[in-house]
């Protein structure tokens, strides 16, 4: 472990303004106090962050690991000509394609800031593979809530259903969270891992299996990832078997509620989001992943005005095909721009707080909101604009954090007080060992 004490004499964005020549002090994997430099003791474990940048860490709201072996699948193809390849590749992975994904995406995710990620796991019957996911996110050191995947309407063509080939019955899915659970509870290093479940989308659970996901989610007090409108699919599906479309279908089925995230919401309308708001939902915005598979520009600027709480997605290396969420910041407000034909939409603050605190009520996250403030979880990144010429000269380090910075500016990277991350490479994995694994 590498814990520190002290990051000292840095640029940090704290109460919504950049203070200049700041120490921050941890302890117990929080963050004590920002102070003038020098004004407290420094301790014994010091990260130098003198002409550093220091933000909270980013959370990924929404990515799927093991799609890191599946960079470049289907391109060019719709959603779901796109997910049926996917579904090939996923049903015949391996515990150990499974970990060289996972430990490699997550990496990557740190590498870009990442300090948290969201892992919706498809369905897989394989308890070999989740344990390899869960293997490879103890070893990167990164904060995660693994989602384990379940549905019950099985149909190959997936537009009613899902893959049957990944499918197990309910009950199975809730012993096996029931026992990874337990392996989180007692793995004696205070667990940076939570968990939860993923649905894959409104037509892949039956009105019966809604209600026992959310029973068995509301009883353990877990959170529930599924994708929603990511595409018009969902609402014609909905419509053609059931008469109501996909938001009115789910609220029917009572399966809208406080802890559910909403993933993608592309066609999400007016009514829509007035009764995902109603019910507390949060939205995941993956504007990348959006933008590669055509599915759409989701709507934000009006999610966020009828209330909705947004959180930030890099999504799967298979359809974005990176894990820089700073990337997926900067295109997140760019793209929104474009559509609205404003300049002035979705500037720094208003991006860090999506990207760091946007959705973190709905998966049991703790906010960053005011960014580094005492009392957080040292969750933290230090930028160095200065690793590249790029990025020069800085005339306001949100707006380069905004505009231009991206993983090869992300110096150190600390998760829970621990340095995770030095001089941009990780503490915990050769770059090398995942270059082999993932070339097998």
């Amino acid at each position: 472990m590498h814990h520190i004490d002290t990051l000292t004499n840095a640029t940090v964005w704290s109460d919504g303004q950049w203070l200049e020549s700041r120490d921050v002090h941890v302890a117990d994997g929080r963050v004590t106090a920002v102070t003038a430099a020098g004004e407290l003791p420094h301790g014994t474990r010091v990260v130098d962050a003198a002409g550093g940048h220091v933000t909270p860490g980013l959370v990924n709201t929404h990515t799927h690991l093991f799609q890191a072996v599946m960079r470049g699948i289907g391109e060019g193809q719709p959603l779901l000509s796109w997910l049926r390849e996917v579904g090939d590749e996923t049903a015949a992975i391996s515990p150990e394609r499974a970990y060289a994904a996972a430990a490699a995406a997550a990496t990557e995710a740190l590498r870009g800031g990442t300090t948290t990620l969201v892992e919706h796991m498809w369905p897989h019957p394989s308890t070999e593979v989740h344990g390899a996911v869960l293997r490879a996110l103890r070893d990167t050191g990164i904060r995660a809530v693994v989602c384990r995947g379940v549905a019950d309407r099985a149909d190959p063509t997936r537009k009613w259903g899902f893959d049957p080939r990944l499918m197990e019955p309910l009950d199975d899915v809730f012993a096996h969270v029931d026992k990874l659970a337990a392996e989180v509870a007692s793995d004696g290093t205070g667990s940076r891992l939570s968990l939860g479940l993923a649905v894959p989308n409104p037509r892949s659970l039956t009105v019966e299996g809604m209600r026992a996901v959310r029973g068995y989610a509301e009883e353990h007090g877990l959170p529930v990832s599924i994708h929603l409108l990511e595409t018009a699919t969902d609402e014609t599906m909905c419509r053609q078997h059931t008469g109501l479309g996909a938001v009115e279908y789910l609220e029917r089925a009572g399966f809208l509620w406080d802890r559910l995230l909403a993933v993608h919401c592309v066609e999400l309308d007016d009514a829509g989001r007035a009764r995902l708001a109603r019910h507390g939902v949060g939205v995941s915005y993956n504007p990348l992943s959006n933008m590669r598979l055509g599915s759409g520009i989701a709507p934000v600027p009006a999610m966020l005005a009828a209330g909705l709480r947004v959180g930030l997605g890099v999504d799967g290396a298979a359809s974005n095909d990176t894990q820089d969420i700073l990337e997926a910041m900067r295109i997140g407000a760019y793209l929104q721009r474009a559509a609205h034909r404003r300049a002035d939409l979705l500037g720094f603050e208003q991006m860090i707080g999506i990207a760091t605190s946007g959705a973190n009520d709905v998966l049991g996250l703790e906010s960053a909101a005011s960014g580094v403030v005492p009392g957080i979880p040292a969750d933290l990144v230090v930028h160095r604009f200065d690793r590249d010429f790029a990025c020069l000269p800085v005339r306001d380090p949100g707006a380069t954090l905004l505009t231009c910075a991206g993983s090869r500016t992300v110096d150190t990277v600390v998760v829970a007080g621990d340095a995770v991350l030095r001089g941009g490479l990780s503490l915990r994995l050769s770059e090398e060992s995942l270059a082999d694994a993932l070339r097998g």
